[in-house]
C-alpha cells in the first residue's frame, strides 16, 4: 500500500473551510436524515443488508376472532340491586332480557341473590348451574 506523503488535512489547511464547503461547515445532519428518511434513496444498501421487512403489512389479524359482550353474575346482580338495570315481572316472576342490555353471553363469576328468568344469547355452563341452584332459570335465544 502506498502511503501518502501529505495529509489531507495539511493540504487543506489554506482554504477557509477546510474543505467542509462554505456554510455548513460539517455542522449539520442534513444527508443523513432521520431513521426513516432516504431508505428508498441514499439509504438504499443498508436496506438491502439489514433492513429486511421495512416496508409492507406484517402479521395477521384474525378475522374470525370476535369481541363478546358479556356479564358476570356478580355485576349482574350489582346492577339490579342497585336499581341501575330494572326487572320485569312476568306472570309472578322476575325477568330480565340481557339481549335488550346490549350483552351476549352470561358468565358464572359471583352469584345472584334473587331467583331470575335470565333470557340471554350465550351463558356457560357454571352460569347455568348457579341460576338453577338459586330457583331461577337461564333462557337460551340463539339468533344464528
Amino acid at each position: 500500500m502506498v502511503v501518502r506523503r501529505e495529509k489531507k488535512s495539511r493540504k487543506l489547511r489554506g482554504s477557509r473551510t477546510m474543505g467542509w464547503g462554505i456554510r455548513g461547515q460539517h455542522r449539520d445532519r442534513g444527508s443523513q436524515g432521520s431513521r426513516q428518511v432516504g431508505m428508498h434513496k441514499e439509504k438504499w444498501s443498508w436496506l438491502v443488508k439489514y433492513g429486511k421487512d421495512w416496508y409492507g403489512k406484517h402479521g395477521f389479524k384474525n378475522p374470525t376472532t370476535k369481541l363478546i359482550a358479556s356479564i358476570s353474575l356478580r355485576k349482574l346482580d350489582e346492577l339490579i340491586s342497585n336499581n341501575i338495570v330494572k326487572v320485569k315481572e312476568e306472570q309472578g316472576k322476575k325477568v330480565i332480557d340481557l339481549n335488550e342490555l346490549g350483552y351476549e353471553k352470561l358468565l358464572g363469576g359471583g352469584s345472584i341473590s334473587i331467583p331470575l328468568i335470565i333470557k340471554v344469547k350465550k351463558a356457560s355452563p357454571k352460569a347455568i348451574e348457579k341460576v338453577k341452584q338459586i330457583g331461577g332459570e337461564v333462557i337460551l335465544s340463539s339468533t344464528e
